[in-house]
């Protein structure tokens, strides 16, 4: 699908600077979690309101395979290292554009200031005002451009597609298609809307969160209660 459509495309949620999420397909529902509850009773729907308290007892007790019958697609594109820990959530299918089969494209995250390492969190980062931004952005945009210009030097010399993408940065975006059942996306939102996930992460967590809650807000409204709940 081109850029030009891509922008069109309502379903799309814009993330970072060049990111997005976009919807593809939704299977299921609220609904569709109630019956499969209910399936083992030989019973149906009760009506709107005994079915959310179904939901919020669902969740409530662990009893989370309901949930997986409702299925999510969707059509992702965030930088490499965003894509690396978004890949640790096994519990779905991947398919990546490959940079062995095409050229990869002029496109590389560009944050908007440096954070400062987390003295407490090892892994974490914080806000840090007494960062030199101007030399350190100017320092990235400098390797950025090398490491691009390198790519393009070497495929002209003739190096093949899997070998020159070797000199390329994790900053590179990315694209993938991810399928994945509204019980295992419940614990990606879980992980990545976590103050301590990485923030680029996180703003594609919210993005998803956003689709979440307008196709199966019963599930969110309850989940966001239960979450509340138990970090009192």
């Amino acid at each position: 699908m081109s850029d030009a459509v891509l922008k069109q495309d309502k379903d799309l949620h814009k993330v970072l600077d060049k990111g997005f999420v976009r919807l593809i397909e939704f299977m299921g529902g609220d609904q569709r979690a109630v019956e499969s509850a209910r399936v083992s009773f030989g019973s149906v729907s009760k009506g709107e309101a005994l079915d959310k308290k179904l939901i919020e007892y669902l969740l409530e007790h662990g009893h989370f395979s309901p949930f997986e019958h409702s299925v999510f697609q969707f059509h992702i594109k965030c930088p490499i290292f965003v894509a690396r820990q978004w890949m640790r959530h096994r519990i779905a299918s991947y398919n990546e554009i490959s940079a062995r089969y095409t050229e990869v494209h002029d496109e590389f995250y560009a944050p908007e200031a440096f954070r400062g390492q987390d003295k407490i969190n090892r892994q974490g980062s914080v806000r840090a005002g007494a960062l030199d931004q101007a030399r350190m952005l100017a320092a990235y945009d400098k390797a950025i451009k090398a490491s691009y210009e390198a790519y393009k030097e070497l495929l002209d010399a003739g190096a093949a597609r899997e070998m020159a993408r070797m000199v390329l940065p994790v900053a590179q975006y990315t694209q993938f298609h991810w399928t994945i059942n509204a019980r295992s996306l419940l614990n990606f939102l879980k992980l990545r809307l976590d103050s301590h996930a990485q923030y680029e992460i996180q703003q594609f967590a919210v993005a998803i969160r956003e689709i979440f809650a307008e196709k199966m807000p019963w599930t969110w409204e309850a989940f966001k209660k239960l979450d509340e709940k138990t970090t009192a």
